[in-house]
């Protein structure tokens, strides 16, 4: 087994977002703000807000269930579950171990992974891994957030940008002769950077407490000057050394998938890396940042609706808290 490499492709996606809605308009009666404002500066017009009743794990559930069926699988055919979150139910048990019950994927290894919004590259680089060498044949990685319930909507800065949304990618190995691929990972880390966006209680670091929850520290906080800085380069180095390693240019990619954070930081990648608008997906408009479920919900769309087709080449990129960054190619 160790003398051999397999291939992993995407087999199967599905995503899923709550009905209910946040709406610009709406956000005009909680901040100093209007719909024009939001609009033109993030490109943002809605965003999907979970149930009180609804934790991470239970839209997870919803999209994993699509992917798994459109894999043509049964949950206990998954030999591993990666869940990429920063919402997760609780510390512990893992959001992961709370969705393979749901699921009935018995006896398959289950873990939780925090990346922010590259969560979900950093899922499909261990899946990879995983796939690669033999270790696993059907891995679920399912990016699922609610975000809804750590932000501050008195913060103009924030509640504007974040929404409630899961997404689910089974990565399996490829049969011999399919074209799927992926082609190369590239995964980074700045701890220096990581108070840049964060989330300071919930954690080991403060203790929960009357005094914690009245200073909001159990509310995202963010420099969006820094982070919209930080976001342009680190995405755009993440995506030019993936093309790079794989010796591609823009030419070879028939998509690029960057996070879904911002309008105008996806315009500013595709700038600073001299790519095409016409070529990236952008799919936020009505789902907001998701975190972790962006990338995974616009591709799954464009899956869906005809744009991604078997054999195309995809470019990822993302960035998110801690600083993290990551680019992937792969044909699909």
């Amino acid at each position: 087994m160790a003398d051999t490499f397999y291939q992993t492709k995407i087999s199967g996606t599905g995503h899923y977002l709550p009905p209910k809605l946040l709406t610009n308009k709406d956000l005009e009666k909680l901040v100093e703000t209007t719909d024009e404002w939001i609009t033109e500066r993030t490109g943002i017009k809605e965003r999907h807000i979970a149930d009180e009743s609804q934790a991470s794990s239970d839209l997870a559930y919803e999209a994993a269930k699509i992917a798994i069926k459109e894999a043509g699988l049964t949950p206990e055919d998954i030999d591993c579950i990666i869940f990429p979150t920063v919402t997760p139910d609780h510390v512990m048990p893992s959001s992961a171990c709370l969705l393979q019950e749901k699921l009935g994927a018995k006896n398959c290894m289950a873990f939780d992974l925090t990346a922010a919004c590259s969560g979900f590259i950093y899922a499909m680089s261990i899946a990879h891994s995983f796939i690669q060498t033999g270790h696993y044949k059907h891995v679920l990685c399912i990016g699922s957030e609610v975000l809804s319930k750590f932000v501050d909507y008195t913060d103009r800065g924030v509640c504007i940008l974040f929404g409630d949304g899961s997404a689910a990618a089974v990565l399996s190995r490829a049969e011999e002769g399919e074209e799927s691929k992926i082609y190369s990972r590239h995964c980074y880390a700045e701890g220096a950077h990581g108070k840049l966006l964060y989330l300071p209680m919930g954690g080991s670091a403060i203790r929960p407490s009357h005094e914690a929850i009245e200073a909001n520290q159990h509310t995202v906080e963010m420099n969006g000057r820094e982070i919209f800085r930080n976001a342009v380069r680190t995405m755009g180095k993440a995506a030019q050394t993936t093309l790079e390693t794989n010796g591609m240019t823009k030419e070879d990619v028939d998509w690029f998938i960057p996070h879904q954070a911002n309008a105008r930081i996806i315009e500013a990648v595709a700038k600073h890396i001299d790519f095409p608008m016409e070529k990236v997906i952008v799919e936020l408009a009505d789902i907001g940042n998701t975190s972790a479920a962006t990338i995974p919900i616009a591709m799954d769309r464009a899956i869906r609706d005809g744009r991604i087709k078997r054999g195309q080449n995809i470019l990822l990129a993302a960035f998110g808290g801690g600083l993290t960054s990551g680019g992937l190619l792969l044909k699909y």
